[in-house]
């Protein structure tokens, strides 16, 4: 029988009587008692224990979730991780963390009734984040249907800005709705993405942690577990490597939506500027996209064959603020305004004037432009672009949801 490290009372009763929700860890499976511990403090009302000895008999455990090793390059191991799934107690839920993980044992250990397959080694905001998706999964909902707005940031061309755009707008329609702030950033540029840099955040939860939790990705609490900035916003970031961008599919595309429409009232989504599956996806599910160029004759041209990928995708009705951005006098000498709409084919919403030193002072400290420096011309452009997306998307829960 394995023995307990008790890293908190295990009664199930905390001082008021109540009943405490359970986690046990298998000994070794996250690694050291220390890692135990800090994962333990993320949550306070919640009573952990350590099994010290291996696996403990699936029926006599009271734990509701269990946190067990396994590895996929053995088979013996991975047999007799398969018959314990089996043998667990209707109510409890089992996360296994895969050494050596491929896929088709992940599958395998899922169909069997595995909770959660995290590859090893686990991060914490990964586990973090399954953990409370399945102590959470009893509770009645309380924000009923998923009705939050997504607004996605499409790049008419490389290196426009439009990743600063996205940070800046987040972060002061966050700070302008004070404490009921309810807007995310979302990263999705899995090899390039920086926009938790751009706020100046550390060791912030990612989109490849979240892609643990497959379709289950509805059901994880985004707004308890995403870092906050200061602002306000809270930022769900690009992976800490560069990573292929079949990571993510269209159907993950769905439940991630789900999950961040539930969580906030609004989403700002930084997208790759390659075209694929999913962010065709991504497109479709959006209630606006903003298309971000600058004033040059190829980014006029990368504008246009933007707006016509739309159109052949049928995203033509889709509302669309096309912004300008980081524009200055010597530009204006070669290409003017007019000429590029005239091209363009229509108008710019958003005119963003150039002021490079003010942008990397903000970008650098992870500030808004106006902590920096107030009633600039840059803050009242951003300000203008800001007012188009709340006027369309509310950036605020009620008080009390």
């Amino acid at each position: 029988m394995p023995s307990r490290l008790k890293l908190k009372p295990t009664t199930g009763e905390d001082d008021g009587g109540l009943r405490l929700p359970m986690v046990a860890l298998v000994e070794g499976a996250i690694g050291g008692v220390e890692r135990a511990g800090n994962l333990a403090a993320l949550f306070p009302h919640v009573s952990f224990e350590v099994l010290q000895g291996g696996w403990p008999d699936p029926a006599a455990t009271r734990a509701g979730v269990l946190i067990a090793p396994a590895d996929a390059a053995s088979p013996r191991d991975l047999e007799d991780a398969v018959a314990r799934l089996r043998q667990t107690r209707p109510g409890a839920s089992v996360i296994i963390v895969l050494r050596n993980a491929d896929v088709s044992s992940t599958r395998r250990l899922i169909q069997e009734g595995a909770a959660d397959v995290l590859p090893d080694p686990v991060s914490e905001p990964a586990l973090a984040l399954s953990l409370e998706r399945l102590l959470t999964r009893e509770r009645p909902a309380a924000a009923g249907p998923a009705q939050g707005e997504i607004i996605a940031f499409l790049k008419g061309g490389g290196g426009v800005g439009a990743t600063a755009l996205a940070v800046q707008v987040a972060a002061m329609l966050a700070q302008q709705s004070g404490e009921q702030a309810s807007v995310c950033l979302a990263d999705l540029d899995l090899q390039f993405g920086a926009a938790e840099f751009y706020l100046d955040l550390h060791n912030t939860v990612t989109i490849s942690d979240c892609l643990a939790a497959g379709a289950a990705l509805g059901e994880t609490p985004f707004a308890t577990r995403l870092t906050p900035h200061r602002s306000g916003a809270r930022v769900l970031a690009a992976p800490q490597e560069m990573s292929p961008l079949e990571l993510i599919s269209p159907p993950l595309v769905d439940a991630l939506f789900e999950g961040l429409r539930r969580n906030f009232a609004l989403t700002i989504v930084d997208l790759p500027a390659d075209w694929t599956a999913w962010t065709n996806r991504v497109l479709e599910l959006a209630d606006r996209i903003v298309l971000v160029t600058q004033l040059s004759v190829p980014h006029t041209h990368l504008v246009r064959r933007q707006i016509s990928a739309l159109q052949t995708q049928r995203l033509a009705d889709k509302p669309l603020t096309l912004v300008c951005n980081a524009v200055n006098g010597d530009q204006q000498a070669t290409v003017s305004l007019k000429a590029a709409e005239r091209a363009i084919g229509r108008p710019f919403d958003v005119v963003v004037p150039e002021d490079r030193r003010l942008m990397s002072a903000a970008i650098n400290q992870g500030l808004l432009i106006a902590d920096v420096k107030r009633k600039t011309k840059v803050e009242k452009a951003i300000a203008d672009l800001a007012g188009k997306i709340a006027a369309g998307a509310p950036v605020a829960r009620p008080a009390g949801r």
